[in-house]
């Protein structure tokens, strides 16, 4: 994602007591995609945003834009795999503002059938995007609830294949359907208070999905461009990838005040592919 990719009439602004400077959105995953579209969304919605990555490159970037955009971001350099380093950037946000949202966002694929698939890669993939949510929410759920109206949301990112699996993507499929278990786990124990969802999407448009598309078309013997047309968008009746800010968009709208009947739902924008044949 570049500058021009993220306009500002694209990102979705709500009126909400809650969005305001003194309040901290924790986004994962943002040097790039969807967590580099939801720290800018965050920002502009007057959230101080703090972001976590280990691209510093690309998490600085981030920064450049949000301040482009008029908004409020602080880069956190962190291996979301080493617990002492997420812990420090937690304490750091929480000297901030006050911690009221958390975004889950960072992720990785990796392609491979069941019997292919090493288990260096699996703990890998389940540290980042499984382990790294619940620990990282761990540590966010009680400086919400010693916030002042002990209110705040934790927004999980997970995906079509948190829904159905597919094949060579056995451990992603997993984290999946467990991301949607860990939100819908945090807003049993939330009391209305604390809410938690997560946002399930098909292929959106970015480095993540780009890298898979080589892939792929060597696995399957076809063309990148069939790739795209035939097996990612052939269940969809959008014929488009949603953009990353589209997906931010649905975080904002998540953390909002217009979304207190979310408790441990799940906002499923795939174009059709999971419900419609």
């Amino acid at each position: 994602m570049n500058a021009i990719e993220v306009n500002k009439e694209d990102i979705l602004v709500l009126p909400d007591s809650r969005f305001c400077l003194n309040n901290v959105c924790i986004v994962t995953g943002v040097s790039s995609g969807i967590g580099r579209a939801t720290a800018i969304a965050a920002s502009v919605n007057n959230l101080h945003t703090v972001g976590i990555d280990m691209d510093e490159e690309g998490g600085l970037e981030t920064v450049k834009l949000v301040k482009e955009l008029g908004g409020q971001m602080t880069f956190v350099h962190a291996d979301l795999t080493r617990d002492d380093e997420v812990e420090i950037a937690v304490s750091k946000a929480s000297g901030i503002g006050e911690i009221k949202f958390l975004a889950n966002i960072a992720g990785l694929q990796h392609i491979a059938s069941v019997e292919e698939f090493s288990m260096e890669m699996y703990d890998h993939m389940q540290g980042i995007m499984l382990r790294a949510p619940f620990y990282l929410s761990k540590l966010v759920l009680p400086y919400i609830k010693r916030s002042v109206d002990g209110i705040g949301v934790i927004g999980n990112m997970a995906s079509i294949h948190g829904h159905v699996s597919t094949a060579n993507k056995s451990v992603y499929n997993i984290v999946k359907f467990g991301i949607r278990a860990l939100s819908q786990s945090i807003a049993a124990e939330g009391e209305g208070l604390i809410r938690s969802f997560s946002v399930s999407t098909g292929f959106v448009d970015t480095p993540l999905v780009s890298k898979q598309i080589p892939i792929h078309a060597e696995r399957l013997g076809i063309t990148e461009q069939q790739v795209v047309s035939d097996i990612m968008l052939g269940g969809s009746r959008v014929k488009s990838m949603m953009t990353p800010i589209a997906v931010a968009n649905l975080f904002i709208f998540g953390f909002s005040r217009f979304s207190n009947y979310l408790v441990g739902g799940d906002l499923l924008f795939d174009g059709g592919v999971v419900l419609t044949y």
